[in-house]
């Protein structure tokens, strides 16, 4: 048969067993006529001495006329065109099989555990306890039971599911806490581009909660100050110096020793171990210099100031909390205060600096807080450090202390107790 064309090769009619027709324009090129009807191209060769053939396929008649060239020099540099096809296509199954294996290694970008992980790197300093509160509680409330499932298909019903749990678990303020953590993670994951919307948007706190405002009296200060101290080294001179500095609980129970200067009696907490972020001096009363000065020192590298191993800081505050209330309920001739948190103790404190006078701009730097009276363009242009007026009120603050639970005041309260 003379050179194919692309109109003769159309005429090609199919019959009941397959047939061949050769192209002369391309030696060795042949066309293939099913009896279905499909065309497909070989091209037949000799390699050391052998004839072999290259199955081209139904392609066009040009394309298979390139192919069958391709094949051609192939063979002449000395490589056989079906057994580098076989190889190409043998490569390609084990690249295919590779990424297989990648993809199922690798989770969808929107994977949740996936970006709860990415969001507790950024965004959760491990050495702030809210850092660790919120990663505790993403891992936890959300990546344990949406484990397996993708951020971009959760929807504003799957959350109310979750807080809805919560809530039947007992744990309604909890349930506000996680929506608050969930709604920052969503929201992040939306202005990084890893979502598209914040199935958090339009949920409302699951449940109303009491502003705390329990403050503790001189009376209920001096049986908590009286029962700490059965409870011994840590808690005891922890729970005390909450009580004469009014600092979080974290400041004090995860405090070094290169903190203080008791000789200046000042406590330097460093911005990365305080709420919001700034370098905090604390003003130490005498009475405070004391009870540290009393305080074991225990060589390790860590130079915690309350721990029991050397290497981390204490822990078990709940258990501690629970055998204080055992030691006041003694104390109190077996009658109970009205229940009150460790927390309490802070704002005991600044109402107690109020009381003795402090002003309420010298509280709060006390306290170190940013809101109040050192808000917006105070905070950024009121730079007076209030130091002396800080050591006035704190100084005042421990001689209260200390007059309130002082052995004669201690037996005062118990006879006036006996006598009623």
């Amino acid at each position: 048969m003379a050179k194919l064309t692309v109109k003769a090769l159309e005429s090609l009619a199919p019959r009941q067993k397959p047939y061949e027709v050769r192209d002369d324009a391309e030696p060795g090129l042949w066309v293939c006529v099913l009896p279905s009807g499909l065309r497909s191209f070989v091209w037949r060769y000799r390699f050391h001495n052998k004839t072999k053939k290259l199955t081209i396929g139904p392609v066009g008649l040009a394309e298979a006329r390139r192919m069958a060239r391709d094949a051609r020099n192939l063979r002449d540099d000395g490589t056989d065109p079906a057994l580098a096809k076989r190889a190409q296509r043998v490569a390609k199954a084990e690249q295919a099989r590779q990424l297989e294996r990648e993809i199922k290694k690798l989770p969808e970008q929107d994977d949740v555990e996936t970006v709860i992980a990415a969001f507790i790197e950024r965004h959760c300093e491990p050495k702030l306890r809210t850092g660790q509160a919120v990663a505790r509680v993403l891992r936890k409330d959300v990546a344990g039971p949406w484990k397996g499932r993708r951020l971009s298909e959760i929807t504003r019903a799957d959350v109310h599911e979750l807080l809805d749990g919560l809530i039947d678990r007992g744990a309604p303020v909890q349930a506000n806490r996680l929506l608050s953590y969930l709604n920052k993670l969503c929201r992040w994951a939306v202005s990084r581009g890893i979502v598209a919307h914040n199935p958090c948007d339009g949920i409302g706190k699951p449940s109303q909660e009491k502003s705390r405002d329990r403050v503790l009296d001189d009376h209920e200060l001096r049986l908590v100050w009286r029962a700490a101290g059965e409870l011994g080294w840590p808690f005891a001179p922890i729970i005390r110096l909450l009580i004469l500095t009014g600092q979080r609980k974290s400041e004090v129970a995860e405090a070094t020793w290169s903190e203080f200067d008791l000789d200046a009696r000042a406590w330097r907490i460093p911005p990365e171990r305080v709420k919001n972020k700034r370098l905090h001096t604390v003003p130490l009363s005498p009475q405070a210099v004391a009870l540290l000065k009393n305080l074991p020192r225990i060589q390790s590298a860590s130079d915690l100031v309350f721990t029991t191993t050397g290497k981390t800081s204490v822990s078990g505050f709940s258990r501690a909390k629970r055998n204080i209330d055992v030691a006041v309920k003694v104390l109190n001739a077996g009658t109970q205060i009205p229940a009150w948190t460790i927390h309490d103790l802070r704002r005991s404190a600044a109402s107690g600096l109020a009381k003795n006078g402090a002003e309420l701009h010298v509280i709060e730097r006390v306290l170190n807080h940013v809101s109040g009276a050192f808000a917006g363009v105070v905070g950024v242009y009121q730079r007076h450090t209030f130091a002396d007026e800080m050591r006035a009120a704190l100084d005042a603050w421990g001689r209260h202390i200390e007059q309130i639970t002082s052995e004669k005041a201690a037996g005062d309260a118990e006879l006036d107790t006996v006598e009623a």
